[in-house]
């Protein structure tokens, strides 16, 4: 198994679910999360987001699964990333990473590491991953 790296744009809509919660300063809330991946990665995820936001800007945290599907380097299958953020008065922390053993058809055996960042509205992904041999 050797370091793969893939990368491009992707689209997202997150859609609330019910009303937020709010309670001593923190809204808590339920989205349903809709993406595009465009690039060595095309297919498309869904999932579901947790999310509270502070009183204090620019402090809040989510955690999402999300399911991914398509063709990764051209490989067909899907698997499963854990989301973790966390921002903290603006400086951001977030953690995504796949779910072991979450891998099917010929992404089975998947594990890796992705990253976000949003340029000018746009967003775009960064996937650090190993397959075993095809």
């Amino acid at each position: 198994m050797s370091q793969q790296h893939a990368a491009g744009p992707f689209d997202v809509t997150v859609t609330p679910q019910g009303q937020p919660e709010v309670g001593d300063g923190v809204t808590t809330g339920r989205m349903t999360i809709d993406k595009r991946y465009h690039g060595a990665l095309e297919g498309s995820g869904v999932g579901e987001m947790l999310s509270a936001m502070t009183a204090t800007e620019g402090s809040a945290g989510y955690v999402a699964i999300e399911r991914v599907s398509g063709k990764l380097d051209g490989r067909s299958g899907s698997f499963v990333v854990q989301h973790s953020g966390t921002m903290a008065r603006g400086a951001q922390a977030l953690s995504i990473t796949v779910v072991p053993d979450s891998g099917t058809g010929e992404l089975a055996g998947i594990a890796g590491t992705m990253r976000i960042r949003i340029e000018e509205r746009q967003h775009f992904y960064e996937f650090d991953y190993v397959l075993p041999e095809a």
